[in-house]
């Protein structure tokens, strides 16, 4: 057994009679003990992981925009409404599934016309994992790209607001 005198290191056990507040003859106090990291737990929303992923998937080149026909329709609807949630647009097109230690991302994603689709959903994939593991400290386990969609060159229904009847 270590001396009373002594601190204890992690991992150690005090003698009877002495805390861990005051381990020591000097009067020595210490708070708390071992790592900070151990002292509790740490919890990671599902939105939080799509949010990360979301925006990672759009800063790569190539993809155009995320999620499937109807909900970028929704979601534009959404958007331009006063006082919707923008929030929501940065996780649409994803779904994550969070564990205490790891996560698994299905995306959805719309790709610009003339991008080898295999090169983008690889680059999406290794961006995605890149930040939610940096971010998060989850282990990413899989990452499934659905391409629902390419944008055409001539497709314009994204960058124009739709004409109004009166000009």
């Amino acid at each position: 057994m270590s001396d009373i005198g002594q601190r204890n290191r992690p991992g150690e056990t005090l003698e009877k009679g002495a805390s861990d507040e005051t381990a020591g003859k000097g009067g020595t106090t210490r708070k708390g003990g071992g790592d900070p990291a151990s002292r509790g737990r740490t919890t990671i929303a599902d939105g939080v992981v799509e949010k990360i992923a979301g925006l990672a998937a759009r800063d790569v080149d190539g993809v155009h925009a995320m999620g499937g026909g109807l909900s970028r329709t929704f979601g534009a609807v959404r958007d331009r409404v006063p006082g919707g949630s923008g929030s929501k647009s940065v996780s649409r097109g994803v779904k994550a599934e969070v564990g205490e230690v790891q996560t698994a991302l299905d995306l959805e994603i719309v790709v610009e016309y003339g991008v080898p689709i295999a090169d983008v959903a690889r680059d999406v994939r290794e961006n995605v994992i890149g930040a939610v593991e940096r971010m998060t400290g989850l282990e990413v386990v899989e990452v499934n790209i659905a391409v629902s969609d390419v944008k055409l060159p001539d497709d314009d229904e994204d960058d124009d607001e739709p004409q109004g009847r009166l000009q």
